[in-house]
Formats: C-alpha cells, sequence, structure tokens
C-alpha cells in the first residue's frame, strides 16, 4: 500500500518549518525557567505501561509491539509512567526535579479530526516540590509561551479535592462514574450531562449537584471544602503575578491522575484543549512506595503549531552564478559562516522562478560583469529592484533585512 497509515501525518517543509520555529519558542522559555531536559527510550515494556494506570481506558490504546525474543512490548503514551521508573532506577537524583521532555506518544485510537495516532507532547514537571510556588511557575511558564506565540488563550482552573468533596457532601459515592459525566460537559449539552448522571445518583441529587458546581470559590472557601484555599490562594498569586486564570468546578481532568489544583488551557481559535496539568502528587514515587509531590504543565505542539502566529525561517537568498561557479561556491561559504541561510540554483530563469514561488526574498546574480568589478548585482524579490553591492555591502544587507 502507498500511503501512509490512518491516523498519522506528514509535515511538508512549510508545516514543519512552523512546527520547529513553535518548539524553539516553547524549548526556549522551558530553560529560562530552569527546566532541564531529559529523553526516555519511545518503547517500553508492556507490562510497565498496564501497572501504571491498570483500571484506565487508556490502557485499552496502548500500541504493543513484540520483539524477537517474544517480549511483550509498547509505545509509550505519555511521559510521566516513564519518569516513575526513571526515579526508581535512578535514586540520587535531587529534589526539585525540574525536567521538561519533548517527544512523541502514540495512541491506537480511533482517529477523528484533532485527534492523531502518533502526537508531540512538551512537558515539564517539577518532582519533589509541595510549594503553591511550583504551581505558579506552570501558569507564568504558560502565559509567556503563548503570549511569545501570539495565541489569545483562557486558563481555567480547579481543585481535584474540591471537586471530590463537592460529591462527598451530596453523600456521593459512585465519585468515578460522576466524574466522568461531569467530564463530558464540554463535549455533550448540559442536559444530556443530567439526563446521564440521573440514571447514576437520582434527580435530586443532579439538581443539587449542579447547583453547587455553579458556585463561587468564595462559597467553597467559607464552608471549609478540602481543596478550596489551596485553589484561592493560586488564584489570589497569579493575580498578582499578572495571570488571568478563571475558576471552573466542573473541570475534572485525569480521573485517575490528578490530586490537587488542575489546569486547563483553551484558545478561542481552536476546538481542543493546547495545554493542561496540574498537581500528581501520588503518580511519580509509586514505584518507590513513596508519596513524592509534583506537579506539571504539558503542550500538544501539533495543536499549539496550528493556531501560532510565527515567522518561519526560510533560506534568505539564492546564489545564481552564470559563468563560474568558483565565485558561486566562494559566496555560498562566506554567507554560511556568516550564518545567512542561502543555496544556489546557476540558471538564472529558474533561480527566478524558484524565489518567486517559494518567497525567498533576495537572489545574488554573479556573471562576467560582476566578476570584473568585483561586486554582486543583489535583486529584492519583493521590490522588484536590483543593486551593484560589493561583498561587504552585501552581507551588511543580508544580515539587517529582514525576511
Amino acid at each position: 500500500m502507498f500511503e501512509k497509515v490512518k491516523g498519522l501525518r506528514d509535515f511538508l517543509p512549510e508545516e514543519a518549518l512552523k512546527r520547529e520555529k513553535v518548539l524553539q519558542i516553547i524549548k526556549k522559555w522551558f530553560k529560562i525557567y530552569g527546566f532541564l531536559p531529559l529523553e526516555t527510550p519511545t518503547i517500553e515494556y508492556e507490562d510497565l505501561l498496564k501497572l501504571d494506570n491498570p483500571n484506565d481506558e487508556i490502557i485499552s490504546e496502548i500500541f504493543k509491539l513484540k520483539d524477537r525474543g517474544g517480549r511483550e512490548l509498547a509505545l509509550r503514551y505519555e511521559f510521566t509512567v516513564q519518569l516513575s521508573r526513571l526515579l526508581k532506577e535512578n535514586q540520587n537524583i535531587r529534589f526539585p526535579f525540574r525536567r521538561y521532555q519533548i517527544g512523541s506518544v502514540f495512541r491506537d485510537e480511533p482517529t477523528k479530526p484533532g485527534r492523531y495516532r502518533e502526537f508531540v507532547q512538551c512537558d515539564v514537571d517539577i518532582i519533589g516540590s509541595s510549594d503553591i510556588s511550583s504551581d505558579i511557575e506552570c501558569l507564568l511558564l504558560t502565559k509567556n509561551i503563548l503570549e511569545e506565540l501570539k495565541i489569545s488563550y483562557q486558563i481555567k482552573v480547579n481543585n481535584r479535592q474540591l471537586l471530590n468533596e463537592v460529591l462527598e457532601s451530596l453523600g456521593i459515592k459512585l465519585k468515578e462514574k460522576v466524574l466522568r459525566e461531569i467530564d463530558k460537559k464540554n463535549k455533550i449539552s448540559d442536559s444530556e450531562v443530567k439526563r446521564n448522571l440521573k440514571r447514576i445518583i437520582g434527580d435530586k441529587k443532579v439538581k443539587k449537584l449542579f447547583s453547587l458546581l455553579k458556585k463561587p470559590l468564595s462559597y467553597f472557601v467559607k464552608n471549609n471544602f478540602m481543596g478550596a484555599k489551596d485553589l484561592s490562594l493560586l488564584i489570589n498569586l497569579c493575580k498578582k503575578a499578572g495571570v488571568k486564570v478563571k475558576f471552573v468546578c466542573s473541570m475534572v481532568r485525569g480521573l485517575s491522575y490528578y490530586t490537587g489544583n488542575i489546569f486547563e488551557v483553551k484558545s478561542p481559535k481552536a476546538k481542543f484543549t493546547i495545554a493542561a496539568g496540574g498537581r500528581f502528587d501520588d503518580k511519580v514515587g509509586k514505584f518507590l512506595n513513596r508519596k513524592i509531590p509534583a506537579v506539571g504543565l504539558s503542550f500538544g505542539l501539533d495543536r499549539v503549531s496550528e493556531i501560532a502566529k510565527v515567522e518561519v525561517n526560510k533560506p534568505k537568498v539564492i546564489i545564481c552564478s552564470l559563468d563560474s561557479s568558483d565565485a558561486g561556491i566562494k559566496l555560498l561559504g562566506v554567507l554560511r559562516t556568516r550564518g545567512i541561510p542561502c543555496f544556489s540554483i546557476n540558471k538564472l530563469k529558474k533561480a527566478l522562478s524558484y524565489a518567486s514561488s517559494e518567497k525567498i526574498p533576495f537572489l545574488v546574480i554573479i556573471g562576467k560583469e560582476e566578476i570584473k568589478k568585483g561586486k554582486y548585482k543583489l535583486k529584492d524579490m519583493k521590490k522588484r529592484e536590483e543593486e551593484m553591492v560589493s561583498s561587504s555591502e552585501l552581507i551588511k544587507k543580508l544580515t539587517t533585512k529582514s525576511i
């Protein structure tokens, strides 16, 4: 079959350049915030991935493999389980451990718009710190990244302890089933969610539940709901730091994952969540039989790239050497040493056509006249203007002029 596998994608240069630029900005901010890179294998033992979330529906989406020795392996579906293994195998790691990881993860699930079987996650985590400042760091980082990418956004926050307390206050025992239905609020109408919940907890409790979910955070703080004070502190500190957040009591996120404050980042220009995270204090220490505090955030490169506004770095100039390949090769070397992206096409008509169609801003023509004068003909493709310039003038113009 001469076609790509369903749910996987190719990225042609224009899109690949944009993704590369977005990734460069994300990685830059990760480093500015003091996060260090971490790399882990794409393949793990299948049992390890199942052990981390034995009852989670994500287990059914694992891409399974077998090596020649008959060992049952699988492609990673996220990074946290690998982080748990890493901490077990490297117990000399000092806390707080601030790491970032960028790479592909895989899900063997039905494909639909916005959901793919391979996608790139850009994760940051602070391991070993229970301080609220670590939660703030994640949201400040989000603000910096999305503002540089010129993406309009809204950060929604909640607290899983608070949400559990809401259910307990109503005497709801089937918490997981109820939370799964509440989590559908962004996908189906409230009336459908209520109808589904009535089958589980009855009409009266559904009405009380929805009434509570609409209450302001101050109500939960005043009535001493667990997690409410933590969330209130987070919101107040965010305000002081210039980060706007919105309290959404019905926001659930990973059922078997998060333990405290949770975050979700949306954009009016995207149908899907573009970043999400929160506190997961019960996860990374499980293979050590320890509770290790942890908080983190994950950006979806694919979704962020779709709506980011960035300038991509295409080649800046084509060298067209009409009579002397030596002069062209020499100039290419000089320009590349100066960090100016360039290449050669030594047929003028083809060079002009290529530069025009690919929006390459400059063309340098080297003919007998140019060689005789010791100069170069620089053509500005946008202005349709030509001028004779010396080597030093050429470098100056190509260095200072924007693409």
